[in-house]
């Protein structure tokens, strides 16, 4: 059973970078798609980028975060990753990472909703604060 755990998050400038981690245990990660999720504060929670539990890994993002972050996946530590870079404020808020088993012809795209309720297993979140 996929569990998910998220790292990395911190208080940073703006304009700097962080880099957060997705770790998945109990199942190999390349074969669900993992959706990250940001919730700022009084808000709800929000799509911001995914990579498809595929061999291509197809990505999609959000047009708030496209052109500064990148999300990527390495096999080898069972982890997704997302590089944020070029921080604002609207970019504070707890980053989740949820994943869903691939099926045949989906893609992660599929998943952007948070409140959908098939998704196999979401992290318990990393706090991100951009201030100065």
């Amino acid at each position: 059973q996929l569990q998910l755990a998220e790292s990395g998050g911190g208080t940073v400038q703006p304009g700097g970078s962080l880099r957060l981690s997705c770790a998945a245990s109990g199942a190999t990660v390349d074969r669900f798609h993992i959706i990250w999720f940001r919730q700022a504060p009084g808000k709800e929670r929000k799509f911001i980028t995914c990579i498809d539990g595929t061999p291509s890994a197809g990505t999609d993002y959000s047009e708030s975060v496209k052109g500064r972050f990148t999300v990527s996946r390495e096999s080898a530590k069972n982890t997704v990753f997302l590089q944020m870079n070029d921080l604002n404020s609207e970019d504070t808020g707890v980053y989740y990472c949820a994943g869903r088993s691939a099926g045949i012809g989906d893609t992660c795209g599929s998943y952007i909703n948070p409140t959908y309720g098939g998704l196999d297993a979401w992290g318990p979140g990393t706090p991100v604060t951009v201030s100065s």
